[in-house]
């Protein structure tokens, strides 16, 4: 219901800005640095004859081309639009497991944000937002590792068929950062994101799930760029 509320906003917003209201853009790279926690390997630790909860997932960093538009409602209040080229991640094992990769995965996370902005006479306007996040991961798939160590400890055979799933994610973001303004069109632009990102990863055998992970990736997201001002 928060979210709904939280979208709801934006859209009446948008709806009642006046004619003077400007749209920026900026390119730059953007970079998701996980600050990932999940549960253990359970199924996996049994089998292997592991501690329980002696192992857990990691997920790695990435930049990609960051692209954002801007959408100022006045001198204060603006709304965003954060996106990307897919980032891409490797997901490996942890604690008792480490080193083992379990699969990669790309994802898109579009996040709309309600900004507040200052303005200061040397050009300089800091902005904090806070908004909703949607990642979407696909072309998801389950590393050779995985399957050799499934494979090795009698779990499954060659003829199986060993993938990986993950779900969805929608939650908050929070924001804050700062644009530069060289001249009335062009600028750089600053800023430093936390979004709340859970995901359920599963690995499946011939289509049914043997193992079930929830990951909390929760990444801290960074990008530097130019502005343009239209």
């Amino acid at each position: 219901m928060k979210k709904l509320a939280l979208v709801t906003a934006v859209v009446a917003a948008l709806g009642v800005a006046p004619a003077f209201a400007k749209i920026g853009v900026n390119v730059g790279a953007i970079s998701v640095m996980p600050d990932e926690s999940s549960t253990s390997l359970n199924v996996v630790e049994s089998i292997a004859g592991l501690t329980p909860g002696s192992t857990g997932v990691a997920v790695n960093n990435n930049t990609q081309l960051g692209l954002t538009f801007d959408y100022a409602i006045d001198d204060a209040w603006s709304v965003q639009l954060i996106a990307a080229t897919p980032f891409s991640h490797d997901i490996t094992a942890t604690g008792a497991l480490a080193g083992l990769a379990i699969g990669d995965t790309k994802h898109l996370p579009p996040t709309l944000m309600f900004q507040y902005n200052w303005k200061f006479d040397n050009g300089i306007e800091p902005f904090v937002g806070v908004g909703l996040n949607y990642t979407w991961f696909f072309d998801t798939q389950a590393d050779p590792q995985l399957v050799s160590a499934l494979t090795d400890l009698g779990a499954i055979t060659a003829a199986d068929t060993v993938d990986l799933k993950l779900s969805n994610s929608w939650g908050y973001a929070l924001q804050a950062g700062f644009n530069v303004n060289l001249n009335a069109d062009w600028g750089l632009h600053f800023m430093v994101s936390t979004m709340d990102i859970d995901t359920t990863g599963d690995v499946r055998v011939n289509g049914t799930t043997v193992q079930s992970v929830d990951v909390e990736i929760d990444p801290i997201v960074a990008m530097a760029g130019v502005r343009y001002r239209f």
